[in-house]
C-alpha cells in the first residue's frame, strides 16, 4: 500500500501527468511522468492508477491495482519531489504474472528516470 501523502487524488494532477508527462510503454503497462520543473512543486511525488474495464470485471481490476500499488512502494525514492506519476494498466495486466508486471514496472520507470539525452540519434 502507498503512504497516503503519496497518492494522487485530483483529476487535475491525473491530466497534467499524461498529458504533459514522458510516457514509457511496455506490454502490460504504460507509465507517464511529470517532473517537478514541469508541475506545480509539492513536497512528495503522487502516484495515481488507472485500471479501465478493458482490464477485466470489478475483480480483476482491484487486484491489478493492489498488486500495482505494492510494486510501486519501493520505488517511491527514486522519484523526484513534486513529481507526477500515472500508471495505466493495459488489458494484458489482468492476467499478467506478478514477476511479469514487476518487470513492465520497473523497466519502464528505469527508462523515464534515465537522465534526458540533448537529442535524439
Amino acid at each position: 500500500m502507498l503512504p497516503s501523502g503519496n497518492r494522487m487524488r485530483r483529476r487535475d494532477d491525473f491530466s497534467l501527468a499524461v498529458r504533459r508527462g514522458r510516457r514509457a510503454g511496455r506490454p502490460t503497462v504504460v507509465v507517464h511522468l511529470l517532473r517537478p520543473e514541469e508541475a506545480p512543486q509539492a513536497a512528495q511525488p503522487l502516484v495515481g492508477f488507472i485500471v479501465a474495464r478493458n482490464v477485466g470485471n470489478a475483480v480483476v481490476r482491484n487486484a491489478a491495482r493492489r498488486r500495482l500499488r505494492h510494486l510501486m512502494r519501493p520505488h517511491l525514492d527514486r522519484l523526484p519531489a513534486g513529481s507526477l506519476l500515472v500508471v495505466r494498466a493495459n488489458p494484458r495486466a489482468g492476467g499478467a504474472r506478478p514477476d511479469e508486471l514487476a518487470a513492465d514496472l520497473e523497466s519502464a520507470l528505469d527508462r523515464l528516470l534515465r537522465p534526458a539525452s540533448k537529442g535524439r540519434r
